[in-house]
C-alpha cells in the first residue's frame, strides 16, 4: 500500500466537513456533538450573521478548517492517543509503510495534533482560539462539578527562539510600554483585546481578559510566579533543553550494568548537585539556568494536566545520526513531562514546514510528522491570496554568474564577498529603490525593505560594509541581527533595537535588514518585499522559512484587491504581474532552483526581469487627491451628538376636584364580593390586567391594601406609556412605567383619592376586608380612567439644553486610491478622479458618468468602505443582530441631498436590503429635524436604484436629478394621518 504523508489530514478534514454542513446557519450536525460551550463559540466564530457583523476580522478558511479538526478529533472524537485518532479517523493508514510501528512509540501516547499552516497565515490566532476553548470549556465543567478530562486551564507556549518567545508575548501581554523600566506592558494591544469581538463572545469576556492578565508566566516566572486557578507559560526550549548532564545521567540509568565501569562524567553527575558547563567553564549563570531548568521540568511534570502548544514546531523533531534516530533536547523534555498525565497532556504544534530534509540528490524527499491534522500550505494560501505573490527577479547579469555564491576567504580563512554576491546584492537595492519611488506617489507612509540572508555570521558585517560604502547608504538604514545580537549588546540595549527592530513597518528606516538565521521565523513584519538569499544551503525547509520572512501583507486595503486578484490571474497564466503590490520578488539564486520550478509550474510564482524596470511598480493605481476649491462640493454628514432633552412633570393633583364612582352603590358593589378568597361574581368576564398577569374574574389576587397599591400604580403608569400586549403575560422587561420617578406621589394620591373621595364618602379600606371592594372590574376601571386622564391633563413637557450635532466631512480624507483604467476624471466632486470596480462596477461606473453629465447635479462623490468608514448607517438584520453598512453615493441638487444606494435588479428584493432601506430612511428624518444650517440647508433622502430603473430613465435622456427625486424614499403616514385623508 502506498503510504500518504498526510493521510490523516486528509481524512480528518473530510470527516469534519461532513459534520460542518451547514454550521454557518446552525444546522450543523456538529453542534449536537459538542458541549453546549464549544456551540456557543461555534457560532460566535464561524456564524453567517456574525461573519458579516464583523466585516474584515474573521477567520480565513485555513484557520476555520485548523480549528474545526482540532475539536472534531479532541472534544468530539475524543481520541486519548495519535494511534487512537488514526484509528477512528482513517485506520487503513495504519497499514502503509511503518506508520502503525511509529505512531505506537511512547512519545504519541497522548493526544498530539500538528497544524501545517504556511507562514503569514495567523498561526497565532488558531493558537488563541484553541486556549479559549479549552479555558471556557474548562469553566463550564468546573461550574458543574464535573472534571472533564479533554478540558484544561494548564497551558505552556513554547517558542523556538527569542524573536518568537517575545512575539508571544507581545500577543498575549500586548507590547512593552516605552520607558518603563520594570518592563510593563500594555495588555489594550495584546491580541486578545485587540480582537475580542473575535475570539471571545460578550458573556464570557470579563473571564476570558481576567485569566490571560492574571495568569501569564513568563519564562522565568514558570513555577515561581503564584497564579489564581491555571497558567498561561510562555518560554523558549532553550530553557527546557540547554545542557545535557541530566538526560545523560538518565540515558546511563536506563541500562543497568552491574560489572561496566561508569563514565567519569556521569560519576561526577550523581555525586554533585550541577556541573558546569564543557563549553562556558564554570560560568555561574549556566549554572544558575540548569539549576533553574531541573526546578521547572520537575513543575511542569508535577502539573497534573497541561496543553502545549509548540510554536514553530520544526525544532521538536527526531533526526539521524550515523544511521541511529536521535530525540533533541526538548522532545526528551517533553516526553518527561507527559510521562504520568496521559491524555491529560496534550500537545499541539504549529509549523509551516513540519518534515525533515531526508536524503541527497535524486533521493531527497521530506519526511511529514505522522501527527499532521491539517494541510494548509504555501500553494493554497497563494491561491486565496493570503500573502504575497511570488516573482523571481531574473536579471541577465545575476543569471551570467557561475553558481559560486558563498564568500571567498584567503588562505587564513577571512571572509570576503565574492562577485556573486555583490552582484545579487545590487539587483535586490536596485529593486527596493525602484519600491521605494512607486510606492512613495502613492501612499508615503508605506515604507519597503529588503531582508538579506546570509551564510553566516562572518557575512554579515561584510554585506553591511558593502551596502554602506559601495552602495551608498548611511549607517542607520542598514539593520544588522544575527544570534549572538542580544548577548552582544546586553539586555538594557538590546530592548530599543528590538523594538526598533519590530517596528520597521512604520519607519523609513532602516531600509535593508540583514541575519543569518535569527530572523528565519517569529519576524512577522508586512514590509519585506525583496529578499537576497546569500546562502547556498539547499536544504529546502531553510529555503521556505527565509521566504516565509517576505509573505505577509502590506497592501490590506480592499481598494488593491482587485489589482492583487489580476497579479494572481496573470502570474497563474505564465505572465509578469501588472504591479509589484503585494508581490515578493527574490533575487534568483541558482541553488534553490528546484524549488522555484515547483511554484512555477503550478502558476503561484512568476518572474521578472529588466522589462519590469521601465513600468510602474503599483501598476495603473493613482492617488485621486483632493481637488483646488473643493469645499464647494463637500459632504458634511451630521452626528447627533446629543439631543435636547424633554422633561415631563406634574402639578400636584387636586384629589377633592376628582370625580367619585357613581355607577352603582357601594352596597351593591358589595353583594357583587363573597367573603375571602371565594368569588361568585359570575358576569364580570372581560380580563383585567394587574401586575404580571392577567386575571379572570372580578378580583385579583393580591396580599393586601398596601399590594393593591402598588400595582395599580404599576398599572396606571404602564397604561399611560404604552398600549397593553395581548396575551396572558406581560414581560417585566417590556414594562416602562410613565414618570416612574414620580410613582411615590402617585401611590399616595390614589391612597388618598380612596379613603376621601372614591365613594363619595369616608371610605376605610382597612376595616373590615372593604379593601377587597376595590378589586373588582368596575372601581379599577373607574380609577384608572379618572387618574390617567388627571395626570395627562397635568402634565407640563419642558425642553432643556440643545441638539449638539457634529459634521464628518468626506475631504477629511484627503485621497483615494483608484486604478487609472477603472476610474474618470470628474468636475463635480472634492477628488479629481472617482473609480468603480473591475468586476461587477458597471452600475457604478454608469451612475459617475451620468451625475458628471447632469447640469442638475450640483456636487457628488463615490463612498469608500475603507476611506470614508464614518460614513456608514446602522441597521438590523434579518436575525435580529445590529450591523453596518455604507451607501455606494451622495448626490446634491438644488432639491436636496441623496444617500444613494445601488443594487443589481434581483438584489433590491433582499430582506436585509428593505432593512436597511428602512433603517436610511429613519435616519434622514432624524437629520431633516435638525436645523437648516445643520444639515447644509437642505433635506436629506435615501434613494435605492435598481440596474433596471437606472437604464431605463438614462436610456430616455432624462436628469439623474429626477431619477433622485422620483426615487426617494418617504416615511409612511401614520394610521392616523392616513384615516384624516378618507
Amino acid at each position: 500500500m502506498a503510504e500518504n504523508p498526510l493521510a490523516l489530514s486528509a481524512a480528518l478534514t473530510t470527516r469534519t466537513q461532513q459534520l460542518s454542513l451547514g454550521l454557518e446557519h446552525g444546522a450543523a450536525d456538529l453542534l449536537e456533538l459538542v458541549t453546549p460551550t464549544t456551540a456557543e463559540l461555534l457560532h460566535w466564530w464561524f456564524g453567517q450573521d456574525m461573519v458579516d457583523a464583523r466585516g474584515w476580522m474573521n477567520f480565513h478558511a485555513g484557520q476555520r478548517q485548523a480549528i474545526l479538526n482540532a475539536i472534531v478529533a479532541h472534544e468530539v472524537l475524543g481520541a486519548a492517543t495519535l494511534k487512537d485518532l488514526y484509528a477512528q479517523v482513517d485506520p487503513d493508514a495504519l497499514l502503509a509503510g511503518t506508520r502503525l510501528a511509529e505512531v505506537s512509540a511512547g512519545k504519541h501516547a497522548h493526544p498530539k495534533y500538528c497544524f501545517k499552516m504556511a507562514t503569514g497565515t495567523g498561526k497565532t490566532w488558531v493558537l488563541q482560539a484553541l486556549l479559549i476553548w479549552q479555558l471556557l470549556n474548562k469553566n463550564a465543567a468546573l461550574a458543574q462539578g464535573l472534571d472533564d478530562a479533554r478540558f484544561t486551564r494548564q497551558f505552556m507556549v513554547v517558542a523556538p527562539g527569542l524573536i518568537v518567545y517575545e512575539r508571544l508575548l507581545d500577543a498575549f501581554c500586548g507590547k512593552l510600554i516605552a520607558g518603563s523600566a520594570s518592563g510593563a506592558r500594555d495588555f489594550g494591544q495584546s491580541d486578545v483585546m485587540k480582537f475580542a469581538d473575535l475570539f471571545v463572545p460578550e458573556s464570557h469576556r470579563e473571564a476570558v481578559f481576567a485569566f490571560v492578565r492574571g495568569n501569564v508566566c513568563a519564562k522565568d516566572e514558570i513555577g515561581l510566579k503564584a497564579t489564581g486557578n491555571g497558567m498561561i507559560a510562555i518560554t523558549n526550549w532553550h530553557l527546557l533543553a540547554e545542557g545535557d548532564a541530566v538526560d545523560e545521567v538518565e540515558d546511563a540509568d536506563a541500562v543497568e550494568a552491574p560489572g561496566a565501569l561508569l563514565p567519569a562524567h556521569a560519576v561526577a553527575a550523581a555525586v554533585l548537585p550541577l556541573a558546569p558547563g564543557r563549553a562556558t567553564g564554570n560560568s555561574l549563570e549556566v549554572l544558575d539556568r540548569r539549576y533553574a531548568r531541573g526546578n521547572v521540568l520537575e513543575f511542569l511534570a508535577a502539573l497534573p494536566e497541561l496543553m502545549v502548544f509548540n510554536d514553530e514546531a520544526h525544532h521538536i523533531h527526531e533526526f539521524k545520526r550515523e544511521g541511529e534516530v536521535t530525540e533533541v533536547e526538548w522532545q526528551k523534555s517533553l516526553s518527561r513531562i507527559a510521562a504520568a498525565k496521559g491524555r491529560r497532556f496534550v500537545q499541539v504544534d504549529f509549523s509551516a514546514t513540519p518534515y525533515n530534509d531526508v536524503g541527497s540528490g535524486r533521493n531527497k524527499k521530506k519526511l511529514y510528522f505522522p501527527h499532521i491534522v491539517v494541510d494548509f500550505d504555501l500553494q493554497s494560501a497563494m491561491r486565496a491570496g493570503l500573502v504575497k505573490s511570488l516573482v523571481l527577479d531574473r536579471r541577465k547579469e545575476v543569471g551570467a554568474l557561475p553558481l559560486e555564491f558563498k564568500a571567498e576567504r584567503d588562505e587564513l580563512g577571512n571572509p570576503a564577498l565574492s562577485e556573486g554576491q555583490r552582484v545579487m546584492l545590487r539587483a535586490g537595492l536596485h529593486k527596493l529603490r525602484k519600491l521605494e519611488a512607486d510606492f512613495a506617489r502613492i501612499d508615503p507612509t508605506r515604507h519597503p525593505k529588503m531582508l538579506v540572508v546570509c551564510e553566516d555570521t562572518t557575512v554579515s558585517p561584510l554585506v553591511a560594509q558593502f551596502l554602506q560604502e559601495q552602495e551608498g547608504l548611511h549607517e542607520d538604514e542598514v539593520m544588522t541581527i544575527d544570534s549572538g545580537k542580544k548577548a552582544e549588546l546586553g539586555e538594557k540595549d538590546w530592548a530599543p533595537v528590538r523594538e526598533r527592530l519590530f517596528n520597521v513597518d512604520r519607519h523609513a528606516t532602516p531600509r535593508v535588514i540583514v541575519s543569518v538565521l535569527m530572523l528565519r521565523e517569529g519576524f512577522d513584519v508586512n514590509n519585506i518585499c525583496v529578499i537576497v538569499p546569500l546562502r547556498s544551503s539547499q536544504a529546502q525547509i531553510l529555503l521556505e522559512q527565509t521566504i516565509g520572512r517576505g509573505l505577509r501583507l502590506m497592501w490590506r486595503e480592499a481598494e488593491y484587491g482587485d489589482l492583487k486578484r489580476e497579479n494572481r490571474e496573470r502570474i497563474a497564466a505564465g505572465q509578469e504581474p501588472g504591479s509589484l503590490l503585494d508581490v515578493l520578488s527574490i533575487v534568483e539564486h541558482p541553488a534553490f532552483q528546484s524549488f522555484y520550478d515547483e511554484l512555477l509550474k503550478e502558476g503561484l510564482a512568476g518572474t521578472t526581469d529588466e522589462a519590469m524596470d521601465s513600468t510602474s511598480s503599483t501598476g495603473d493605481v493613482i492617488a485621486a487627491e483632493l481637488r483646488e476649491g473643493y469645499e464647494a462640493f463637500d459632504f458634511g454628514i451630521p452626528f447627533i451628538l446629543r439631543e435636547a432633552a424633554e422633561e415631563d412633570s406634574h402639578a400636584a393633583l387636586d384629589v377633592a376636584a376628582l370625580p367619585a364612582f357613581t355607577a352603582m352603590p357601594r352596597e351593591q358593589l358589595a353583594t357583587l364580593l363573597g367573603k375571602g378568597d371565594v368569588f361568585i361574581s359570575q358576569d364580570l368576564q372581560s380580563a383585567t390586567l394587574f401586575g404580571d398577569y392577567r386575571v379572570a374574574g372580578a378580583v385579583m389576587n393580591v396580599a393586601g391594601y398596601n399590594d393593591y397599591l402598588a400595582r395599580l400604580t404599576r398599572r396606571i403608569s404602564q397604561a399611560l406609556s404604552e398600549p397593553l400586549p395581548k396575551g396572558n403575560k406581560i414581560a417585566t422587561h417590556l414594562a416602562k412605567p410613565y414618570l416612574q420617578v414620580h410613582t411615590a406621589d402617585l401611590t399616595g394620591w390614589l391612597d388618598d383619592y380612596v379613603w376621601t373621595q372614591l365613594f363619595s364618602e369616608a371610605f376605610n379600606p382597612l376595616e373590615h376586608e372593604n379593601w377587597r371592594l376595590l378589586l373588582l372590574q368596575p372601581v379599577v376601571d373607574h380609577i384608572t380612567k379618572v387618574f390617567a386622564v388627571a395626570l395627562l391633563e397635568s402634565a407640563q413637557t419642558q425642553t432643556t439644553g440643545q441638539t449638539e450635532v457634529h459634521a464628518r466631512w468626506l475631504s477629511e480624507t484627503p485621497r483615494l486610491m483608484v486604478r487609472e483604467a477603472h476610474s474618470v476624471a470628474v468636475g463635480k466632486c472634492i477628488y479629481t478622479r472617482l473609480g468603480w470596480p473591475a468586476r461587477n462596477g458597471g452600475l457604478e461606473k454608469a451612475l459617475i458618468h451620468w451625475a458628471q453629465a447632469d447640469s442638475q447635479v450640483l456636487a457628488f462623490c463615490k463612498i469608500s468602505e475603507t476611506r470614508h468608514p464614518f460614513a456608514r448607517l446602522r441597521y438590523v438584520k434579518e436575525d435580529g443582530l445590529p450591523a453596518f453598512y455604507c451607501p455606494d453615493f451622495l448626490v446634491r441638487t438644488a432639491a436636496g441631498i441623496y444617500l444613494v444606494e445601488t443594487k443589481a435588479q434581483q438584489q433590491t428584493t433582499h430582506p436585509n436590503v428593505q432593512r436597511k432601506l428602512r433603517a436610511a430612511v429613519a435616519w434622514c428624518e432624524r437629520i431633516n429635524g435638525l436645523a437648516p444650517q445643520q444639515r447644509q440647508g437642505l433635506p436629506w433622502n435615501y434613494v435605492l436604484l435598481g440596474e433596471d430603473m437606472v437604464q431605463d430613465w438614462q436610456g430616455q435622456g432624462a436628469h439623474l436629478a429626477e431619477l433622485l427625486d422620483f426615487a426617494r424614499l418617504r416615511p409612511l403616514a401614520s394610521a392616523a394621518d392616513q384615516a384624516s385623508l378618507l
